[in-house]
């Protein structure tokens, strides 16, 4: 091991402590862009996440990680201007470590705005980028010791463009991923044999994206990066026709065998619960539906009917037939009286001296009564009913909220479900591998500078990055992810907008496909913008009250906040370090 002087030994120290922390919130924030989704589509629970989190994340720290951001070390910051005063700049690495991420319970005596970055965002369960605070914090200390001719000012104008473009670019990507996939699977009458032919195609493709970005500029230590441009495309293709032959050949027959059989037991279980509700039909049942034959109807008079043991009671001449679970026709008397009864609110009923026409004594509505545990509604509401009958006077109409009831129709069929799961889960875990490849330089990458610059003395860091400064970097990411990052997961997986695994599968695409384009023009792009575009873009084509606005807004607020704080408290923590040093 190198040895560090002295007067650089209380940096490297304080380094190797907060990015340990830095590690653990890249774990507990990030890693949710990577399998976000896929718990959000119940393909995989949260503990399966976790799993194969951990085992890719370290894979991809140790196989790919070796490429610490150029951008991040030397591109924002000039660092020419640090010669023969390489202790300014190893003060300044550890000021945006210090920012990044510190915890108030270990390092509460140190200055941190990336504690409050990611702090807010993994205890308020916002998916926020790490990328911006690293960004802000390199700026803010490059600020403090040279000024403004200390930034590459034309470099951050492409960040900052990159963080506007990606999400859109992204979500643009998903939409025309996922209305192929709708017109050639989902919308068919049968989409099973039309979702196997195109299996192999998927399973290519995924495999074709994963492996450029892995070998394209690849590691230096792994030599990928001797590998020409014209090579690449013969690995990565090659492999891609190899890895569709062998889904043909293998996993088409026996994911169809699967499938049919998923099938079949489903229907079973239909079966079952269909003769389950016939025969439940007794007095015990009364609280929830009643069943009113037509020859009791003449009987009804002009009384009150009552529905529920409870005092709960419907309009005389009301007929409900219950026809499933969810399910009941035909419609209330008198066609358009009722819009909603909430069979919840033991006090609702109709009064005694409702008056109906007595031409209306029979079920003569077209529209069907909708009728589940809480509620009725009859959907001929739309149409007019008779002057002077005020709905709102006789009873209190519970509205539906429409983001529930949006997401309640974003539904995949049973063979696509399956068909997609897998899928989904294969683009997760090289998504994992490629962010534990390529983000543990967030976390690492200042702590690199500081060991390098310590034990050779020169701010120019020609060193190549050890292997066990990944692993320590991989490591902090994994227990990060164990225990806070079950929290983001199911933020952006569920609460943003409802997923399935079609839909999740052309998110994952999308977003994946997006980093390699932005990274082949040598923009640094955050990956958690481009999972936040493609999840709403993707959710909001599904459906328009899919997408939780409100709390995309406050993931948007979270990520403009983030760059100008960090920067602040970065160069507030460089300036009394200065001093001390």
């Amino acid at each position: 091991m190198a040895s560090i002087p002295d007067e650089y030994l209380w940096m490297v120290i304080v380094g190797f402590i907060i990015a340990f922390i830095l590690s653990f919130a890249i774990g507990a924030n990030d890693v949710a862009n990577s399998f976000g989704t896929s718990v959000g589509a119940k393909v995989l629970t949260l503990r399966q996440a976790c799993i194969l989190g951990s085992i890719f994340e370290l894979l991809g720290a140790l196989l790919i990680g070796y490429r610490v951001s150029d951008t991040i070390r030397k591109g924002i910051i000039d660092v020419e201007l640090y010669n023969g005063t390489e202790s300014t700049l190893m003060v300044g690495n550890v000021a945006a470590l210090t920012v990044k991420r510190v915890d108030n319970t270990v390092l509460g005596f140190l200055l941190s705005c990336k504690l409050a970055h990611n702090c807010v965002g993994e205890r308020v369960q916002l998916p926020v980028s790490t990328t911006h605070s690293i960004v802000g914090a390199t700026v803010g200390f490059a600020l403090v010791a040279h000024g403004v001719k200390g930034i590459n000012w034309m470099k951050m104008g492409f960040i900052v463009g990159s963080w506007f473009i990606s999400p859109v670019l992204s979500g643009l990507i998903s939409v025309l991923v996922f209305l192929a996939i709708k017109i050639l699977v989902l919308n068919q009458e049968k989409p099973l044999e039309p979702g196997l032919k195109l299996l192999p195609l998927f399973y290519a493709l995924t495999a074709a994206i994963n492996l450029f970005s892995v070998f394209y500029k690849g590691s230096a230590l792994l030599h990928f990066d001797r590998i020409p441009l014209y090579g690449v495309f013969i690995i990565t293709f090659g492999a891609a026709i190899i890895v569709g032959i062998v889904v043909r050949i293998a996993f088409v027959p026996w994911y169809r065998k699967k499938i049919q059989k998923y099938l079949e037991e489903c229907k079973v279980e239909d079966t079952e619960k269909g003769k389950d509700v016939e025969t439940s039909l007794d007095n015990d049942d009364v609280s929830r539906r009643q069943l009113i034959d037509d020859e009791n109807k003449e009987n009804l008079g002009k009384n009150e009917l009552e529905v529920t043991p409870s005092g709960k009671k419907f309009p005389m001449g009301a007929s409900i037939a219950l026809l499933n679970e969810n399910l009941l026709t035909p419609p209330l008397l008198n066609g358009n009286i009722l819009k909603e009864i909430d069979l919840g609110t033991p006090q609702t009923k109709i009064p005694s001296n409702f008056s109906t026409p007595e031409s209306d004594t029979s079920c003569h509505s077209s529209q069907p009564l909708l009728c589940s545990n809480n509620s009725i509604k009859d959907e001929s509401v739309k149409e007019k009913s008779n002057p002077g009958e005020s709905i709102e006077s006789i009873v209190d109409v519970k509205v539906e909220d429409d983001l529930e009831t949006g997401r309640n129709t974003v539904r995949d069929k049973p063979e696509t479900v399956k068909l997609f799961s897998f899928l989904q889960v294969l683009t997760a875990v090289f998504g994992s591998f490629a962010h534990g490849g390529n983000d543990v330089s967030n976390s690492i990458g200042p702590l690199v500078a500081l060991w390098i610059i310590g034990s050779e003395g020169s701010a120019a860091q020609k060193t190549q990055t050890p292997i066990w400064i990944l692993l320590y970097g991989g490591a902090g990411i994994i227990i990060g992810l164990w225990v806070w990052g079950r929290r983001v997961i199911k933020t952006l997986g569920e609460d943003l907008a409802k997923t399935t695994p079609s839909s999740g599968f052309c998110i994952e695409v999308g977003s994946a496909l997006t980093v390699l384009l932005a990274s082949n023009v040598g923009i640094p792009i955050s990956t958690t913008h481009c999972k936040v575009g493609s999840v709403v873009s993707v959710g909001r084509v599904r459906s328009k009250q899919n997408v939780d606005w409100k709390l995309f807004r406050n993931i948007i607020l979270a990520w403009v906040g983030t760059v100008p704080i960090a920067g602040a408290i970065s160069a507030l923590a460089m300036y009394l370090l200065m001093f001390a040093v």
